[in-house]
C-alpha cells in the first residue's frame, strides 16, 4: 500500500490579498518540490469530496457554521478577524480542506492507504468550535479526530501538532476528552499566547523559547511526548503539520530543518506501526517560507511512505 496525497485546485482559489502569507503559491511551492524530489510518482493522489455538515457540526457549533457562511462574500474580501479574511472562493475552499480530512480518515481506516496527507488550505488548528481566527476557518484536523470517533467507532486517537503556533482550536475541541490524547509543541510566548497554562490531563502542551533548535524540540518529542503516546495506545493518529518553526520562516522564531521534520515524522510513524496499524492521517498548516515549506513537506512525506 502507499500514502495517499489529497488536494484539490479549490484550495488554490482562497485568496486574502497579495501580502498575505498564507497564499495560494504555498501549495504550487509543495506541487514543485514533489516533483523535483521525484517522489511524486510514489505516492497515490486523491481529488477530495467537500465536507458535509454533519462533518463540520461533530467539532463546530451550528451557529458558527452558519457565520462563516453568511460572512462569504460575492466579490471582495469580508474580514473575519485582521488576519483572516474571506473571498468568494474561501467558503469552498475550507469544505474542501475539512472534506480531504474526512475522506482520508475514511480511506486510511478501510484500509486503502497506510497513511495520508493532506495538502490543503485554508489551515484549520486555530479555528475554535464557535470561532474563526488566525488564517482558519474549520478545523480540518479535529473534525477528521473526531469522525474517527464518531463515525469509525475508535476509542483512543492522538493528535499531533508541531506548528510554530499553539493550536488552540484543537485543544478547545477536545480539552477533557479521555478518547483523545493531544501532543504540542510551539514557541512561546507567541500568537495565540495559549497552551502553556492549565493544561488538561489529556493534553501534552510542550512550550518551546525562541530560537530553539532540532535538538531541543527532539528531546522534547522523546522525553514529553513518546512516554505519554506509549501509555496512550493511540488507535490512530492525526498531525496538525506546521512547517514555520522551521529556521527560514520569518513567522516564526525557532530553528528547524527539514531533518527534524523528518526525524518528528519517523517517531509518530513507530507509535503509529507499534498501536495503530500503522494509521496517521496529516493535514497542512502553517508554513510560510516557500523554498522551505515545499523541501519539509517532501521530508515529511518521505516518513510518511517509508522512502
Amino acid at each position: 500500500m502507499a500514502t495517499g496525497f489529497y488536494s484539490h485546485a479549490d484550495c488554490l482559489l482562497h485568496d486574502m490579498g497579495q501580502w498575505h502569507p498564507e497564499c495560494p503559491a504555498r501549495l504550487q511551492a509543495i506541487e514543485d518540490q514533489l516533483i523535483a524530489s521525484r517522489i511524486d510518482s510514489l505516492i497515490e493522489r486523491e481529488s477530495p469530496p467537500l465536507a458535509e455538515d454533519t462533518a463540520l457540526l461533530r467539532v463546530h457549533t451550528q451557529a458558527h457554521v452558519d457565520y462563516v457562511r453568511s460572512r462569504s462574500p460575492v466579490e471582495g474580501l469580508a474580514e473575519i478577524d485582521p488576519d483572516t479574511s474571506m473571498n468568494p472562493h474561501t467558503l469552498q475552499a475550507a469544505l474542501r480542506a475539512a472534506g480531504a480530512a474526512v475522506a482520508a480518515t475514511d480511506a486510511v481506516i478501510e484500509g486503502r492507504y497506510d497513511n495520508a496527507f493532506c495538502s490543503v488550505r485554508p489551515p484549520g488548528h486555530h479555528a475554535e468550535p464557535a470561532r474563526a481566527m488566525g488564517f482558519c476557518f474549520f478545523n480540518n484536523v479535529a473534525i477528521a479526530a473526531r469522525h474517527a470517533l464518531e463515525v469509525h467507532g475508535m476509542q483512543r486517537v492522538a493528535i499531533i501538532d508541531f506548528d510554530v503556533h499553539h493550536g488552540n482550536g484543537t485543544e478547545a475541541a477536545f480539552s477533557g476528552d479521555s478518547r483523545v490524547l493531544m501532543c504540542s509543541i510551539f514557541q512561546h510566548p507567541f500568537y495565540p499566547f495559549s497552551g502553556a497554562d492549565n493544561q488538561a490531563p489529556n493534553m501534552c502542551n510542550v512550550p518551546m523559547p525562541a530560537r530553539s533548535k532540532g535538538m531541543a524540540v527532539r528531546e522534547a518529542v522523546d522525553m514529553m511526548w513518546l512516554p505519554r503516546l506509549h501509555e496512550f495506545k493511540p488507535e490512530m493518529i492525526f498531525i496538525s503539520a506546521g512547517f514555520d518553526a522551521h529556521r527560514e520562516d520569518d513567522l516564526g522564531n525557532m530553528g528547524l530543518v527539514e531533518d527534524d521534520y523528518a526525524w518528528i515524522t519517523d517517531q509518530v510513524r513507530e507509535i503509529a506501526k507499534r498501536y495503530a496499524r500503522g494509521r496517521i492521517v496529516s493535514c497542512l498548516e502553517g508554513g510560510y517560507n516557500l523554498s522551505a515549506l515545499g523541501r519539509s513537506v517532501v521530508a515529511h512525506v518521505r516518513s510518511l511512505a517509508g522512502i
